[in-house]
């Protein structure tokens, strides 16, 4: 090997999805030497992403935002629907944005709008050098990780941030285990326009295989995730367009109107899966080689935002030597808690949606009537869902004495 094909970065990230290229800008622009291992971005995914609100705050930092205002339709409005057929069934929830003194809970585009604007920026940031092939092959050693390339050539690193999916080379070399299980479901994703407006709203239907989830996008277009037994989404995705159409458009009890299916459909096999750690041997996980779960509540690219923040978080600390002990045991420490809890809970829905159990049923028909009953529980739903502990903090800032005496002294004025 010659010396040309060697390189030396502080940090190198594995993996160019959004969570690799996102990960390479903020450790970019926090000022570490940043080395991008990974092929082209993508130009066939047909699926679209949800971000809320932090995470779209934090990709206008980054410069990224503004290139996908145009491709995108704003989530003001989250429907919850009982689409099953069982004898217990649940009431409508609905959550509007407003309630919440916000415009929107977030913003709906397509994944190649997504992957274009964080291309440009990457390519235009100082600081990264992006070699655009895979790692074949990983040496973590006490002071540093190796990179062999495919082409080649080889990258030394203080730290690895590992963005290079559910089945992570990386993490296996890291000796990091996963506990994970596949699910009898797979999520069949496409597009489709419709004859009325969606009124920027987004619904859930719950049925007995899982969510079937309308997100919209610009125009009288939405993007759909609908899940359903692997042989079903087979089935599916065989018909023609005309009648697809009219299935689809059957299951969302006709609301938008008229359905007409784009091409390009999808089919994702669903499985769960966790790390045992979420750092070792001076790799970092992020993204879906940190959590796997299946595509309820629009969490995956939104927890992934979190795992960058706080991964480049906790490298900051000790910037010589950002994959040192103290930085791995910091991160994991970090993120531990909020995606044991969101995988948690989002297997427990679904599984809630799964079982045929009456206990079961009664205890998910009673959670979402007190949801859509109680205007207090909502808001504090809402607020949770889109930045975990400021519903709680609501609740206590309202309970604060001087709170207490202001409004008694509004009332009195009255």
């Amino acid at each position: 090997m010659t010396e040309a094909s060697t390189s030396a970065a502080r940090v190198l990230v594995a993996g160019t999805g959004p969570a690799g290229m996102i990960a390479a800008l903020v450790f970019a622009q926090a000022g570490f030497e940043v080395v991008l291992a990974g092929p082209p971005v993508s130009t066939d995914d047909d699926r679209t992403t949800a971000l809320m609100a932090p995470a779209l705050d934090y990709l206008d930092t980054l410069g990224v935002l503004e290139a996908l205002r145009e491709a995108s339709a704003p989530l003001r409005t989250m429907r919850i629907v009982d689409g099953t057929a069982r004898l217990l069934r649940s009431p409508v929830v609905t959550f509007h944005a407003s309630e919440i003194d916000e415009q929107q809970f977030g913003l709906n585009f397509p994944n190649r709008a997504l992957n274009a604007a964080l291309e440009q920026v990457v390519v235009a940031q100082a600081g990264i050098a992006w070699r655009k092939c895979i790692v074949e092959h990983w040496l973590p050693r006490e002071d540093e990780v190796v990179a062999q390339l495919s082409d080649g050539s080889e990258v030394q690193a203080k730290l690895a941030v590992a963005a290079d999916g559910r089945t992570s080379p990386a993490r296996e070399a890291a000796g990091i285990s996963v506990v994970s299980h596949a699910h009898r479901q797979s999520a069949l994703v496409l597009s489709f326009s419709h004859s009325r407006d969606h009124a920027f709203t987004s619904t859930e239907f719950h049925t007995e295989t899982g969510p079937f989830t309308q997100v919209p996008l610009p125009g009288r277009r939405s993007s759909l995730v609908w899940v359903v037994r692997p042989g079903s989404a087979e089935e599916l995705n065989a018909l023609d367009d005309t009648s697809l159409s009219k299935i689809v458009e059957d299951r969302m009890q006709s609301i938008l109107g008229r359905v007409t299916v784009d091409g390009g459909r999808q089919i994702y096999p669903l499985s769960t899966a966790v790390p045992t750690r979420f750092a070792a041997n001076r790799i970092m996980l992020v993204g879906e080689a940190a959590h796997v779960f299946p595509p309820i509540g629009a969490q995956g690219l939104n927890l992934g935002i979190k795992d960058v923040q706080q991964a480049v978080d906790a490298a900051s600390r000790n910037p010589h030597d950002p994959g040192a002990a103290g930085s791995l045991v910091s991160y994991d420490a970090a993120r531990r808690p909020d995606i044991m809890a969101r995988t948690g809970a989002v297997s427990l829905l679904n599984l809630s949606l799964l079982s045929d159990m009456l206990p079961s049923q009664i205890a998910r028909t009673a959670g979402l009537s007190l949801l859509g009953a109680v205007s207090p529980l909502r808001a504090l739903f809402m607020r949770e869902g889109l930045r975990p502990g400021s519903g709680f903090a609501q609740i206590f800032e309202t309970l604060r004495p001087d709170a207490l005496l202001s409004r008694r002294a509004a009332v009195s004025r009255k």
